[in-house]
């Protein structure tokens, strides 16, 4: 068996097993990349959607503040006051959140936490195996077939 042919076979083998695997990791490279690429993008328009909601949350302070000042000028009462300072540090939190450096302070507590407290981080019943999931397939499987859906 130590024929030309079976050493050739054998070379081929491991030429075709290196090919596959740097198929597999440009592959992964890949993915994570547009994983990456895409978790950027909702962060993205999750910023400017609270920029968004700061503007009209600015709007909505400032016509309140407006009306609740002209109640006190009007009436003389300290009441038309007190609904300035909870709508004066939602509306801080907002611009902070929108304009500020929070999602700094947020991504340095979000790694604070990954380092040093990773175990409140972990999945209950821990990573699902290939056999828990064909284990549920099979179950899901089972149950259409005693329920089928209504159509």
């Amino acid at each position: 068996m130590g024929s030309y042919l079976s050493i050739n076979l054998e070379d081929q083998y491991r030429k075709n097993q290196n090919f596959l695997q740097n198929i597999n990791e440009v592959a992964m490279e890949r993915q994570i990349q547009l994983r990456n690429q895409m978790a950027e993008r909702q962060r993205a328009m999750e910023l400017a959607k609270n920029r968004d909601l700061c503007l009209w949350f600015t709007v909505f302070s400032i016509a309140a503040t407006t009306g609740l000042f002209t109640g006190f000028r009007r009436t003389k009462r300290a009441y038309f006051l007190f609904p300035l300072l909870p709508l004066t540090f939602v509306n801080l939190y907002y611009w902070d959140l929108a304009y500020g450096n929070k999602m700094h302070r947020l991504r340095l507590e979000a790694e604070h936490i990954m380092t040093h407290e990773s175990d409140m981080l972990e999945i209950p019943c821990g990573l699902p195996t290939p056999s828990s999931i064909d284990q549920r397939r099979v179950t899901e499987e089972e149950k259409q077939k005693i329920h089928p859906p209504l159509l």
